[in-house]
């Protein structure tokens, strides 16, 4: 199975209690498949995977493969314990879901061996494919081309979430996916399949034709780069919660230790969306 086109690292929504609001994420899913988005990623980083039970996530997976119809749901179930990525990835595959997202391991920094074989034990867990994220600035450890190629011999793993900006470049025996918003041109000109995005959660028809107009992708992509910088005005997903508030869909707030957008910050996302015209109707 190939895994590309425009996957839209979804936030979580939260009630006015803080739980999971179901109803809300139902909704989000059926509007981003209607506005670009090939697929979802639930229980990812953007999704604030960290401050999730593990019940929570089960549930967000579950409602994602009962809304999602034919289009793609991958679940976020790295995390830095093997054990625990195993047992979140055996629930995944239960539950239906197409794919796993999963992290290089965090915080305790494992060597060039131990990453390997976390990813090894995982992908021996499931039938679905896996796709290794690497992203250096979050995780502390960046996972290099040659050691991707090592983990493209292993079954089941498939591609690569790549969000870091140097050596980007295609990997043996893994799809190439973007793992920052502003790098989907560039990826897709070194024949990469798509990106698992946030930006997409408002731009997604845009950055559909990132994918589907070659001759046009940068010129799109210029076009977007004030959204994507205003997107990362504080940590994500601070931003995206509060552009998504600000443009009808409601998603509720944050959990803690992230914490909600300054005005400050607001009046850079308000400006942004109504620049691309993206501000509900008051």
């Amino acid at each position: 199975m190939s895994i590309g086109g425009i996957l839209t690292a979804m936030v979580t929504p939260f009630d006015s209690d803080g739980g999971l609001d179901e109803d809300a994420t139902a909704r989000l899913i059926h509007h981003l498949l209607g506005n670009g988005s090939d697929g979802v990623v639930l229980a990812g980083s953007t999704g604030e995977a960290a401050t999730l039970t593990d019940d929570e996530k089960a549930r967000l997976w579950e409602l994602g493969v009962a809304e999602a119809g034919d289009a793609t749901v991958i679940a976020g179930t790295g995390t830095y314990d093997t054990r625990h990525s195993v047992e979140l990835t055996e629930r995944a595959t239960e539950i239906g879901v197409d794919a796993v997202l999963v992290v290089t391991p965090y915080y305790v920094r494992p060597n060039r061996r131990g990453i390997k074989a976390h990813f090894e034990a995982i992908a021996a867990a499931t039938d679905r494919p896996v796709v290794a994220y690497n992203i250096p600035s979050r995780t502390a450890t960046d996972m290099p081309n040659e050691l991707l190629a090592e983990l493209g011999q292993i079954d089941n793993v498939v591609a690569v979430k790549q969000a870091r900006y140097e050596h980007l470049a295609p990997i043996d025996g893994l799809d190439l996916l973007a793992g920052n918003d502003d790098i989907l041109a560039k990826v897709m000109d070194l024949g990469g399949t798509g990106g698992i995005l946030v930006a997409s959660h408002l731009a997604g028809r845009e950055m559909r034709r990132i994918v589907d107009e070659p001759e046009r992708r940068h010129e799109i992509e210029d076009g977007l780069r004030d959204l994507y910088e205003a997107l990362t005005v504080t940590t994500n997903p601070i931003p995206i919660k509060a552009a998504l508030n600000m443009a009808g869909q409601e998603v509720g707030g944050l959990r803690l230790p992230l914490v909600e957008a300054t005005e400050e910050e607001k009046a850079v996302i308000r400006a942004a969306l109504e620049r691309h015209e993206l501000l509900a109707a008051v």
